[in-house]
């Protein structure tokens, strides 16, 4: 992908089939369906690629266990073949991971038990194994550092992990080399009407200030928690159709739990459950649901919600955690659709909401990661009802995502796929780029540039929470690589020192609400 290349694109051509604004998992979803069709497609996002939600995940492709305790079985058997899915068609950055759930007594061994054999059932052909009980001995050789007070044994069973924002970085190249115009740092300034119905959209680049009048066929508005900004420009009205709901993860160091297997606390005090997963050599733990009345950019960890998850891995483990023993925390905001006066989102639907606004605005909220490319697909589908384009059938079910390869590798450039050999090569033609950017991580400065020019990272920050995931997996680290990062940004992107310190800056100001204080 090259930006650049992009908006030149932009500035010769500027009449598209179909409009996507938002570059999260489910906007880029969107492009890739569309351009994968055959649709001249263009995507806006007004900051990085997955910037908000998409970046913020619990790094699960599931069918949400939870669901199925709510009863909600159409949306645990849509999700599991969706599941099904990305692991088939990105391997490189999808896996089948083992979670194992611990219980206390004989009643919840058997009703567990039952409830994840039904899990595995509606999962058919999709199944990533057999779902087993396990007796006290067998659940501690899973779960070494687990409290054996009580502990009945347990049940293990088998679900899908992934890194988002690397998944979201592949499906923008996979929607570029099926032709579609991927732009991010571009924002939608507003819309243009023919007979208050949307014809096009003004839009503007963040770094360049540049505007652009974009003509489409039809604009589908995918920007989860700030869809509500784009509906006041849109329809001219406040409503607001989002009932956002806040949820953090801690991140710890491997050795306070350790174990071939990430686990699952199937309830916790407020309804949800709690996972304890590994991830990039680190221990991910989370989620908690919080009502927030304020969309934010970087939203920010309640005290109360840390010392929530703290005392629930506290109750369950050997090794007792505090405050200063947390690497990173970081907040997402999930985009529920709003349902009258409900107040706890914990029970608010994930299921996704396609709607065709006054203005004749394509409108898609709701949804999860897991469920990205049915979501795409559907609402693609809705976008040719509604306008003059020739039907197309859908080609994602089986279309392999950018980065495709099954060829397993012990090296952390792994996730980049069938790039890693490039990358490999990079630091072969020169060692320098061998050198790391942090002493206690793998990254290397060949990364760096990568992620510059085939990646649009534009800033320190884009390079170190999204293309690489430092800043969520310790966050003092990342703040100490920001200076290598920005000075070699700085002579790729052909910037002065100033741009350099400021990036530092910034970066470091940001990477400070990553701390557990």
């Amino acid at each position: 992908m090259n930006r650049e290349e992009n908006i030149k694109q932009l500035r010769e051509n500027n009449e598209f089939d179909i409009v996507i604004i938002g570059g999260g998992a489910t906007g880029l979803g969107c492009a890739v369906d569309a351009a994968s069709r055959g649709y001249k497609t263009l995507l806006l996002e007004k900051y990085d690629f997955a910037k908000g939600t998409s970046s913020r995940s619990t790094k699960l492709v599931h069918g949400g266990v939870r669901y199925l305790a709510q009863g909600n079985i159409h949306l645990v058997r849509e999700a599991l073949l969706e599941r099904g899915r990305m692991l088939r068609n990105a391997p490189h950055v999808c896996h089948t991971l083992g979670f194992v759930v611990p219980v206390y007594n004989w009643w919840d061994k058997y009703y567990y038990g039952f409830g994840l054999w039904i899990y595995e059932f509606l999962s058919a052909k999709f199944s990533l194994g057999k779902t087993k009980m396990l007796s006290k001995k067998e659940t501690l050789h899973h779960l070494p550092d687990l409290d054996s007070t009580d502990l009945k044994g347990g049940v293990l069973y088998y679900d899908g992990q992934f890194d988002d924002s690397r998944l979201a970085i592949n499906l923008a190249q996979t929607a570029a080399e099926h032709g579609a115009v991927i732009l991010n740092y571009c924002s939608v300034t507003d819309f243009i009407k023919s007979e208050d119905k949307i014809i096009g959209l003004k839009a503007k680049d963040e770094l360049s200030n540049e505007e652009f009048i974009v003509k489409s066929k039809v604009v589908i508005n995918a920007t989860g928690v700030f869809a509500d900004t784009i509906l006041q420009k849109s329809e001219g009205h406040s409503e607001e159709t989002i009932a956002p709901s806040q949820g953090i993860h801690l991140v710890l160091n491997p050795s306070f739990f350790q174990g071939s297997k990430a686990m699952l606390i199937p309830k916790t005090a407020d309804g949800r459950v709690l996972f304890l997963i590994p991830w990039h050599d680190k221990l991910l733990l989370g989620t908690t649901d919080t009502p927030v009345k304020e969309v934010t950019l970087e939203p920010k960890p309640l005290d109360e919600e840390i010392r929530f998850i703290v005392e629930h891995f506290n109750k369950y483990a050997k090794q007792k955690i505090n405050y200063s023993d947390v690497n990173s925390v970081f907040v997402g905001l999930r985009p529920l659709v709003k349902e009258g006066a409900a107040k706890n989102t914990a029970i608010l639907s994930r299921e996704h909401l396609i709607q065709v606004l006054p203005s004749g605005l394509l409108n898609v909220t709701g949804g999860k990661w897991t469920t990205y490319r049915k979501m795409a697909e559907q609402t693609i589908n809705k976008a040719i009802q509604v306008s003059n384009l020739n039907s197309v059938r859908c080609k994602t079910r089986h279309l392999k995502i950018y980065g495709y390869t099954k060829e397993e590798t012990n090296s952390h450039l792994a996730i980049y796929g069938s790039d890693a050999v490039l990358i490999q090569k990079m630091i072969a033609a020169d060692n320098v780029l061998a050198e790391k950017i942090h002493t206690d991580y793998p990254y290397t400065k060949a990364e760096v540039i990568w992620a510059v020019q085939n990646e649009m990272a534009l800033t320190v920050e884009d390079v170190l929470a999204r293309r690489i995931r430092l800043l969520f997996l310790d966050a003092k680290a990342a703040m100490e690589s920001a200076s290598i990062v920005a000075n070699i940004m700085a002579s790729l992107l052909d910037k002065n020192s100033d741009w350099e310190q400021e990036q530092i800056i910034t970066f470091q100001k940001l990477a400070r609400g990553y701390l557990v204080k």
